[in-house]
């Protein structure tokens, strides 16, 4: 492993009590913060997205084909 223990290291931490503690109204030292990935993320595949904006377009037109022709009906009563 060649990264570095992101938390500080208790020997030479100053405000430490020899059980790891910290006094009483003393604060605690942060540990370091990672971040990141390990590898890269694979991308999402496109046809996936074709094919919900197809399947999104084809619902509402059947909707919107629905309520016009309702509409139509309804008007020539």
């Amino acid at each position: 492993m060649s990264a570095e223990n992101p938390d500080p290291d208790p020997r030479t931490t100053p405000g430490l009590e020899p059980g790891g503690g910290v006094s009483p109204g003393d604060t605690p030292p942060d540990s370091g913060q990672t971040f990141g990935v390990s590898h890269p993320q694979p991308r999402p595949s496109r046809k996936m997205s074709i094919a919900w904006l197809v399947t999104t377009v084809v619902v509402v037109a059947l909707i919107a084909g629905f309520f016009l022709t309702y509409l139509i009906v309804y008007l020539m009563r």
